[in-house]
């Protein structure tokens, strides 16, 4: 993925500007609780307000268990702050935006989380790519846009990042990440510490094999409900596959040839509504206008 191990530099450098001052505050408040001086009151609001000055960014710890929309939402939108003053470059361009935010309506329409607000936002990177964090927040590459051949194929895709959210994949990898990593508490975790967990995943995650099949399936069928053809999501990922290794987006989504076999089976088993978006010719041009 372009940049994006720069990007990541970037993010990791500003947390160390907060988290070295916070972690002297606490231990400083620790200090100041177990022994203090002789002869003086311990005034616990002045040691309080002084930490407040030292570490204003303590932020609510989050159990990522139960997790209710509304702070999957707002862990989403910090994210998303991350991603861009890290160097995401999203496209503003308002007419691909339109386009796209038209596709994603009519798939949220049909999705099993109809009510997530969800957001939809073109990055200007040629790397063929796309990911999704949390609350509803879909990135999809410039490039990808440009490899697809037809509507279809492109709403196959979103579909797909979609089908990550609905099975709330991330929240599970970063409850897992932090596991792993010896951070997580009882409690929970610091916000700041999921923001930066997620951030890391969604850039760099080689996502496991059941998370994409479990996609995939939820991503088909929104695909299906929406009236979109179906043989666009397996056109799309043949021609990724046919491409070898070289699109970004195959290197971070193993088992590709399994995953067509299991859509196939998945599309032979269940009715075929729909085949809007094949007209290759009116989307090319449509890219073409809004996309370099």
């Amino acid at each position: 993925m372009n940049n994006w191990k720069g990007y990541l530099t970037n993010y990791r450098l500003r947390q160390r500007r907060w988290f070295y001052p916070l972690i002297s505050a606490v231990v400083a408040l620790s200090v100041c609780l177990s022994n203090p001086l002789p002869g003086r009151a311990l005034d616990i609001w002045q040691i309080i307000r002084k930490g407040s000055e030292i570490a204003p960014q303590v932020t609510q710890i989050i159990q990522l268990s139960g997790l209710s929309m509304r702070d999957e939402v707002e862990l989403g939108k910090q994210m998303n702050q991350e991603l861009q003053d890290g160097g995401v470059r999203i496209n503003r361009n308002p007419e691909i935006n339109r386009y796209v935010e038209q596709i994603g309506r009519r798939l949220v329409a049909n999705s099993s989380r109809p009510n997530l607000p969800y957001t939809f936002q073109v990055v200007d990177d040629n790397a063929v790519n796309a990911f999704a964090t949390l609350g509803g927040f879909v990135y999809l590459n410039t490039g990808l846009l440009k490899t697809a051949d037809n509507e279809a194929e492109l709403a196959s895709v979103i579909a797909h990042e979609m089908g990550h959210i609905e099975g709330k994949h991330l929240i599970e990898q970063i409850r897992q990440k932090s596991i792993a990593s010896g951070i997580a508490t009882v409690t929970g975790l610091n916000r700041n510490q999921v923001v930066g967990i997620g951030v890391d995943l969604a850039l760099n995650r080689p996502l496991s094999r059941q998370d994409e099949f479990n996609a995939d399936k939820r991503g088909l069928s929104t695909l299906t409900r929406a009236g979109y053809a179906q043989s666009g999501m397996v056109s799309f990922m043949t021609k990724l596959l046919s491409k070898g290794s070289g699109p970004t987006f195959l290197s971070t989504h193993p088992a590709t040839g399994d995953r067509i076999n299991a859509l196939k089976r998945q599309i032979n088993a269940q009715p075929n509504n729909g085949s809007y978006g094949l007209d290759n010719t009116a989307y090319q041009a449509n890219v073409r206008r809004f996309v370099r």
